[in-house]
């Protein structure tokens, strides 16, 4: 029996392996509840609320990302809003109105508008479908969207194990 050398064929096959969870943002995610500011849980007092957001160290937010939301069923003025964030915008990394989820969603969808398809171009691709992290739905409809025109091929899945999601034609002569 003849000792042949391993073979990694995974490697030699040029595959090349996108992981969404490469992309996720590596600062703090913060919350700004609104509803810590309000009276009695249910109404904002302007001169209340100003007097408040003077008085928080705003240095605290340095290079997070500040999440604005309201746990309360409370109707907020839009300046309520505007207010926290030109406070906060000097130190925060990035800003934005609403949870979590929506924040990480329009998080990917920023990060791969910017992504430099050249790389990718006529390549066997394989979107890694397995993370630690949650990426969201919307991410893998994105990255799909932004390298069907350039792949040769999409995959979802690890390289031992795929699914196929697209394949480019060739055109009969």
């Amino acid at each position: 029996m003849e000792n042949k050398p391993l073979v990694n064929r995974v490697a030699a096959s040029g595959l090349i392996t996108i992981n969404l969870e490469d992309f996720y943002p590596t600062d703090d995610i913060v919350v700004f509840d609104i509803k810590d500011y309000l009276f009695r849980e249910l109404i904002l007092k302007e001169k209340d609320f100003r007097k408040a957001l003077k008085e928080i160290d705003w240095s605290d937010y340095s290079e997070k990302i500040l999440l604005i939301s309201c746990s309360a069923n409370a109707i907020i003025p839009l300046w309520a809003y505007m207010l926290i964030t030109a406070y906060a915008s000097p130190f925060a990394r990035d800003i934005f109105q609403g949870t979590e989820t929506e924040y990480i969603k329009k998080f990917f969808s920023e990060a791969i508008q910017k992504i430099d398809v050249k790389k990718y171009e006529n390549q066997l691709l394989i979107i890694k479908g397995c993370s630690k992290k949650t990426v969201p739905p919307s991410g893998y409809v994105e990255l799909t969207k932004k390298l069907q025109p350039i792949a040769r091929s999409i995959m979802f899945g690890e390289p031992c194990s795929t699914v196929p999601i697209y394949k480019k034609r060739k055109l009969a002569d």
